[in-house]
């Protein structure tokens, strides 16, 4: 494939300096960790400040960049209704009713809560969800996208390539790497996305232009979709109480109050983030009319059109930005699934010895990654697939677990999870089977797993929840 965007020395050159303050940031991290430091390597030392929170999780929870640029593109002002406001609901209720829980639980994982509340048997369930719901297999394909067209050539390469970059510096840093290195991913962003507006007004005008050249549906709220659609989103914004990523900095924070108020402020970011690529992608559509032949491009054109060098290399760095802090922090926490709650607790030992099993991980799902990019190649299957089939299964245990007065006994919870999960995995195979998976007409499989998996954990409320509740009924069996 030959490059479909031109950099020039000057851009390449940003992009250059970028990768490699990434690469200094991450492995300077490791002087930080003692050797053996389990809960340093693990989470970070639970010693996360509050700003250092806002940027990890910010950067963090925003990798699909591409798919933004599209729907904004596509449906305008919408964008904000479908990928923002449903996630700002949930993000909010996650910090009133969970953040400080989860930090005084002062765990490593989604998977170390069900073992200790459920027994081995939903633990390992469980982490075999979260180990499948964690793969930064749809970031690796954006960003090996991202790289392909600057420099074109062949797309696993630049898989491998992308991977190699985002996560060398996990295996002596960390989490601590982590963080640190999404710090300077936030920041790279937001200085991305806020360098293309003043062009893009100077050169065309403000709202004024938008209204003129805008199809009339792109400045509604709905862009066009129907409700139905729209409330679809917020089922799928469920995720964000299960998300290994929120749970995981929660447990790194310093203290309760700053999970709590670091999520706040974090939504904050989130709804400024918003308003940036929501309005790069009104003047794509504006500038570039409904020519653009694939809209996942929507970015990187518009950028080709209007930016000078220099600042196009600063604006596809703040793209690089974005979608890296993804990869890392997935690959982190899904290896951190496979070497501590898989490995680790099957073959048991000493806690340093979780490290070892993490590093392993790290190589694993950077491979599986790249294979399942590769193979898959859909942003949009990815997601769905991940979203469809893991969330019914984890989300009532989880969130049940933090509270004795609705949690129900460790059979229900493992029937909830296999129950929920095996429901909507049956219903994506016959959906597949018939023809009709992405007819809208058909019920989608997370809401058939949905309500198997709250019809059972109902039931195992009212038979075990008012024992457990007076402790009459022992939780773990």
């Amino acid at each position: 494939m030959q490059p479909l965007v031109h950099f020039s020395a000057g851009d390449v050159a940003v992009l250059v300096l970028y990768l490699l303050a990434v690469l200094w940031v991450g492995f300077a991290a490791r002087r930080h960790l003692r050797e053996g430091d389990a809960v340093g390597y693990l989470v970070a030392g639970r010693t996360v400040s509050l700003p250092a929170f806002v940027a990890t999780l910010v950067a963090t929870w925003y990798g699909g960049i591409l798919g933004v640029g599209e729907f904004s593109y596509s449906y305008g002002v919408s964008n904000w209704v479908v990928f923002g406001l449903p996630y700002y609901v949930f993000a909010l209720l996650f910090a009133w009713l969970l953040a400080p829980r989860v930090r005084e639980a002062e765990l490593f994982t989604i998977p170390d809560r069900l073992y200790g509340i459920y027994g081995r048997a939903c633990g390992l369930f469980g982490s075999l969800l979260t180990f499948c719901m964690t793969t930064p297999a749809p970031y690796t394909l954006i960003l090996g996208v991202l790289f392909q067209l600057l420099f074109g050539g062949n797309l696993l390469l630049w898989l491998v390539v992308g991977t190699v970059l985002s996560t060398v510096y996990l295996y002596r840093g960390g989490l601590q790497a982590d963080v640190r290195v999404n710090v300077l991913e936030f920041l790279m962003m937001f200085g991305g996305f806020a360098i293309i507006l003043p062009y893009l007004v100077t050169r065309y005008g403000g709202l004024d232009f938008l209204r003129r050249h805008l199809p009339p549906l792109h400045l509604t709220w709905h862009g066009g979709n129907s409700i139905q659609y729209i409330v679809v989103w917020f089922f799928i914004a469920l995720w964000t109480l299960i998300d290994p990523g929120f749970h995981q900095r929660c447990y790194a924070a310093k203290s309760p109050q700053v999970a709590r108020w670091g999520i706040v402020v974090s939504v904050c970011c989130w709804f400024v983030f918003d308003l940036l690529t929501t309005s790069a992608g009104l003047y794509a559509r504006a500038i570039l009319g409904d020519s653009l032949q694939d809209p996942k491009f929507a970015y990187p054109v518009l950028a080709e059109r209007v930016l000078p060098p220099v600042a196009k290399g600063i604006f596809f760095v703040g793209m690089f930005a974005t979608v890296m802090s993804t990869v890392v922090s997935y690959t982190f926490l899904s290896a951190v699934t496979f070497g501590r709650d898989l490995v680790w607790r099957w073959r048991g030992g000493e806690e340093a010895e979780a490290m070892r099993y993490t590093r392993w991980g790290i190589t694993l799902v950077g491979v599986l990654a790249v294979v399942l990019a590769w193979r898959v190649q859909s942003v949009v299957n990815l997601w769905y697939l991940i979203g469809s089939l893991f969330i019914p299964g984890l989300l009532l245990p989880l969130v049940g677990s933090y509270t004795c007065r609705f949690r129900v006994s460790p059979a229900f919870a493992l029937a909830t999870m296999v129950l929920g999960f095996g429901t909507s995995l049956g219903w994506m195979i016959y959906g597949s089977l018939v023809g009709r998976l992405e007819d809208p007409a058909f019920l989608q499989p997370m809401y058939p797993g949905l309500a198997v998996a709250v019809i059972v954990y109902v039931a195992g409320w009212v038979l075990t929840g008012r024992k457990l509740a007076s402790g009459s009924l022992n939780p773990v069996s």
